[in-house]
């Protein structure tokens, strides 16, 4: 009998120590939303609320004080000052990790549902609402080898490295990160390694670009920077999640993630939201997009090279109702006003039919 008893309280100790490492290993490999920096009227609660990969660019638009679509009840984030706004979001999608080492978080949230996601619906508002002034909005996205540079940008960000031999030219140059980075395994002549290092020479490229043209911070309008980050993935691919590759690289982005948004927060005179997307893979099926930032060909018309027609507008609806009902009422008024013009009696109308007989006008 105590024998059965012992062994029955083993087994019960290996099942609770079996479903503890379950959840640790759960824990490390979830994907993660991390808010870096946010002031103080975006307020983020701290808790374990998940964060669903589709409803990402309706929190970023939250955050940005603009409405959407379909109402996000996600307790993360509270209602802020109707009043202010920031002038900035900085949103980065690290993929081939489900969480970084970032020294300094504000908060961090599971991500459910991790599936690929723009925020082209976030820059039509902000080009729709400030039609007027020249927003920043810069999406860099590996997977199409574009940069897009809209208003203010097409000056400023125009020199980014994107092609192999712009990348290249630019990681040997005196001031390139290579030289202020700790001692590592990585190596600019392996491909796969030169990836990575690009995207941290675009990060830093893009704070000292903000930090000389600091013009950009102040102006009324609010700015949206969109970077989604595959080099890490690529490493992990190529020379394994345990390598000393991946451990060197996962560090080395995670101290300039967090230097990147405290610059950042400092160009943003403290009015900027920077955000950390990590996903260790897509649930949906998706492109490969690594490597095709280290081609040379680039695309001569990448806002629409398809020919494609324009962008739905989510309004389309409202206006279409608001102008079809003006018409119909219009219409239905000159019908109205019309007719009894037609049918109308002088004998039952105002002096003015009266006075006109002709006895009236001898006298």
């Amino acid at each position: 009998m105590e024998d059965c008893g012992s062994s029955r309280r083993m087994d019960a100790s290996l099942m609770a120590a079996l479903l503890v490492l379950v959840s640790l290993s759960a824990g490390v490999s979830g994907d993660s939303f991390t808010v870096l920096k946010a002031p103080k009227y975006v307020s983020f609660r701290e808790g374990e609320w998940p964060v669903s990969g589709e409803r990402i660019p309706d929190l970023v638009a939250l955050t940005m004080g603009f409405s959407v679509e379909e109402e996000l009840s996600w307790p993360g984030l509270q209602g802020g000052n109707l009043f202010q706004r920031p002038q900035a979001n900085f949103l980065i999608v690290v993929r081939g990790v489900g969480s970084l080492p970032l020294p300094q978080p504000a908060a961090s949230y599971p991500v459910e549902n991790a599936v690929p996601f723009t925020l082209d619906s976030v820059a039509n508002t902000v080009h729709t609402l400030f039609s007027e002034d020249t927003p920043v909005v810069l999406q860099l996205a590996p997977s199409e080898e574009r940069l897009y540079m809209i208003g203010k940008a097409n000056t400023v960000f125009e020199d980014l490295p994107v092609t192999l031999q712009q990348i290249r030219g630019r990681l040997s140059q005196d001031n390139s990160i290579l030289n202020s980075l700790p001692p590592n395994s990585l190596s600019r002549n392996n491909e796969v390694d030169l990836l990575f290092l690009s995207e941290l020479q675009v990060l830093h490229d893009i704070a000292a670009l903000l930090l000389r043209h600091n013009h950009l911070a102040k102006d009324h309008s609010p700015d949206l920077y969109s970077l989604e980050l595959a080099g890490l993935e690529e490493i992990s691919r190529h020379y394994g999640p345990d390598s000393q590759q991946m451990k060197d690289a996962t560090r080395i982005l995670a101290t300039l993630l967090q230097k990147f948004a405290d610059d950042v927060f400092g160009i943003y005179s403290r009015n900027a939201v920077v955000e950390v997307v990590t996903v260790k893979s897509f649930e949906s099926p998706l492109m490969r997009k690594s490597r095709s930032i280290l081609q040379s060909i680039e695309i001569g018309n990448p806002g629409s090279p398809y020919n494609l027609a324009y962008r739905y507008n989510f309004d389309y609806a409202a206006i279409f109702n608001i102008m079809l009902w003006i018409m119909i009422g219009l219409a239905l008024a000159v019908i109205v006003i019309a007719y009894n013009l037609w049918n109308m009696d002088p004998g039952y109308d105002s002096i003015i039919y009266r006075m006109t007989n002709q006895k009236i006008r001898l006298d």
